[in-house]
């Protein structure tokens, strides 16, 4: 059986030590081997049939990771080499899916297994669970929370899966984390990984491993470029979350007080593409996946410069916030003036609400979060709606007038004093109040930005 970093049983066995996505390599059933692995040497083990990956010399796809088990489903055989199409090893009735002559592990495959996880397979579920110390229903959540999906007794598990469950069992026994709170933690980390690695296959390995010579294989570049990559990205990605992490407990502890760290008062932009569903039906796939790439890059870019923070991307829409209410508001109008100033883009409209939002597991909740949403989805092409509470943040910390009225008063006084008139960075103009479904009626507000003319 072969799953993928999602759990979705598409190519690879699962690696509940935080690395997904891997496909199986071959299984080694040597008697000393299976003693470390079950902490006692299995009486039915048949020595001598089994060779490590590093001693074969001949990887057949029909010679790995075929599994005979006992009357426990237990794997007690070895590798074998003599694999017939119509061959079928049977547990307590059920077939067992490692002799399937389909399953796709082919040599590459195993080999780049064996370098990306630097181990052999040697565990199943069952004795990887009971060599880190924890049950096998607590690790069958860690894994699930990481996006692995159940493989049965496969042995598919080397000693990095048993050292990340004995790590977070561990957290969980010296009162750390909760259960909770450590299935939280295995979650979070495999469906942020489990995207990363998606991406960097189908995107950057992908147009990497192009052949650069005629008559090479795709076979032949990949396995010395993962080789040569592997090291540097592990560390380039342990570099970019160290970052990260010091940023996000520096606003943690900035918080004005303990509830704040889990409800706090942001603001939240939503930006979407004017028109995306008729542009899936007149572009090509590839254009517009070279659309919608160029729209998350440059969005991800002006919020990350302004200091702002990039919650998710939905193709055409992003999600950002802001702890600065003036913060959002200049990121809101340079993404409507840059993509205006891109031809291949189309129409953007953006919508702010300020307030009170949740955070969970690096993304927001609640009330602001949907006013924002019901304000982009109202909200006139190129250009940019925000709620009273936002407008009202602006006018006090000086970002902008109260009306023109106001500003033309303070203008006047400031002048017949002799001193500089205040300068604001944003208009507000007020818009027809309009009843928004879940939420009532509400009085959106047409941000722009102001000039001295105005």
């Amino acid at each position: 059986m072969t799953v993928d970093d999602t759990g979705s049983g598409t190519g690879a066995h699962p690696a509940p030590g935080g690395e997904p996505g891997r496909t199986a390599g071959p299984v080694t059933d040597a008697t000393a081997a299976r003693a470390a692995a079950d902490g006692e040497a299995r009486q039915d083990a048949r020595p001598g049939t089994g060779t490590r990956p590093q001693d074969r010399q001949d990887h057949r796809p029909d010679a790995g990771g075929d599994l005979v088990k006992d009357d426990h489903g237990t794997a007690a055989g070895g590798t074998r080499t003599d694999v017939r199409p119509d061959a079928r090893h049977e547990a307590n009735g059920r077939v067992d899916p490692q002799s399937e002559p389909d399953s796709g592990e082919d040599p590459l495959a195993l080999r780049l297994e064996g370098l990306i996880l630097g181990a052999e397979r040697r565990y199943t579920p069952f004795q990887a669970a009971r060599s880190a110390g924890v049950s096998m229903e607590l690790a069958s959540r860690f894994w699930r929370a990481m996006g692995f999906a159940d493989i049965g007794q496969a042995k598919a598990l080397t000693e990095a899966d048993v050292l990340a469950l004995r790590r977070l069992a561990g957290l969980v026994e010296a009162g750390l984390l909760s259960e909770a709170m450590a299935v939280q933690v295995a979650r979070s980390t495999g469906q942020t990984t489990a995207r990363l690695a998606e991406w960097q296959i189908d995107s950057f390995l992908e147009g990497l491993t192009e052949p650069p010579e005629p008559g090479m294989t795709r076979t032949e570049v990949t396995y010395p470029l993962i080789e040569l990559l592997l090291p540097e990205l592990e560390e380039f990605l342990v570099y970019v979350w160290r970052r990260q992490l010091a940023a996000a407990t520096g606003r943690v502890v900035q918080a004005a007080d303990d509830e704040e760290m889990v409800d706090r008062r942001l603001a939240v932009g939503f930006a979407d593409l004017v028109g995306f569903t008729r542009l899936t039906r007149r572009m090509e796939e590839e254009e517009l996946g070279e659309l919608v790439e160029a729209f998350e890059t440059t969005a991800a870019d002006l919020v990350a410069a302004h200091g702002g923070r990039l919650i998710k991307t939905l193709g055409d829409e992003v999600l950002y916030s802001a702890d600065d209410a003036g913060v959002a508001a200049e990121i809101a109008l340079r993404l409507i003036e840059t993509m205006a100033n891109d031809e291949t883009m189309p129409e953007l409209r953006v919508g702010i609400a300020f307030g009170t939002v949740t955070t969970r597991m690096g993304d927001v909740f609640g009330t602001t979060v949907n006013l924002a949403s019901r304000l982009t989805s109202i909200a006139p092409r190129d250009a940019v709606l925000v709620d009273g509470a936002l407008a009202e943040e602006l006018t006090r910390t000086g970002d902008a007038p109260a009306s023109e009225a106001e500003a033309a008063e303070a203008a006047a006084a400031a002048e017949k004093e002799g001193e500089e008139p205040p300068s604001y960075r944003f208009a507000l103009q007020p818009m027809w109040q309009r009843p928004v479904r879940g939420l009532g009626v509400i009085e959106p507000w047409l941000l722009a930005r102001r000039t001295d003319e105005s």
